[in-house]
């Protein structure tokens, strides 16, 4: 098992090591209660990521209801850009310091095609970008495939900590977001879903380390 868990932290480590910037389309949708056919509100927006800097915003077209692109679409982007500043990042990385992890009692599966290890994580302290749940690695070089849970501290005030799952595929060998949702509720406004599709990365990537041999 620490095998696995060292695995994951040089995975994750490597992502952000290797990735200098950038650019990605992100579309999200609110839905109201259990429908999902017709969204409340929608958001079209251009992400940039510089390491440097963290993240920032263009948003390029919106509709629906202004109560919930203010109260929830804008206030995700802010939390998203405020942690993914420099000091701030680390803090929410899906590795051995923010989580504990261990290996699931089913644990070998196939997800998307992909042969992975599942994992339970633990967050060790409450966090809106922390989450309680289930973790699926890439078997082979324990990329993020996966993440599934409920997130330790509500990110939204009018709504309860948000249930989310967060797909990654491989683009240029790195792991990135594809698809998320969160599905959250409240006595008052019953229950909300968003749901964020991500699309044409352009990515600027540092060199990987080379790797020297171990003399014996």
């Amino acid at each position: 098992m620490p095998a696995v868990v060292h695995g994951v932290d040089n995975s994750v480590k490597d992502r952000l090591d290797r990735l200098a910037s950038y650019t990605v389309t992100e579309h999200y949708a609110v839905f109201r209660g259990r429908d999902t056919s017709k969204p409340a509100a929608e958001m079209l927006v251009k992400t940039t990521y510089r390491k440097e800097t963290g993240k920032s915003y263009q948003i390029l077209a919106q509709s629906g209801s202004a109560l919930w692109r203010n109260q929830v679409l804008k206030t995700l982007l802010e939390n998203e850009q405020r942690m993914s500043q420099p000091g701030n990042v680390e803090t929410a990385l899906i590795n051995s310091s923010n989580y504990e992890m261990k290996l699931d009692k089913n644990a070998v599966q196939t997800l998307n095609g992909r042969q992975c290890l599942l994992l339970d994580i633990t967050p060790r302290r409450k966090s809106e970008y922390l989450f309680n749940g289930l973790l699926w690695v890439d078997a082979r070089d324990y990329a993020i495939v996966q993440l599934k849970g409920t997130a330790a501290k509500s990110a939204v005030f009018i709504a309860n900590a948000a249930e989310v799952t967060r797909q990654y595929a491989e683009v240029n060998d790195v792991p990135m977001a594809t698809h998320a949702e969160a599905v959250s509720g409240s006595s008052l406004l019953g229950q909300t879903v968003v749901k964020v599709d991500y699309s044409d990365y352009q990515m600027q990537l540092l060199p990987a380390p080379v790797k020297t041999a171990v003399s014996r």
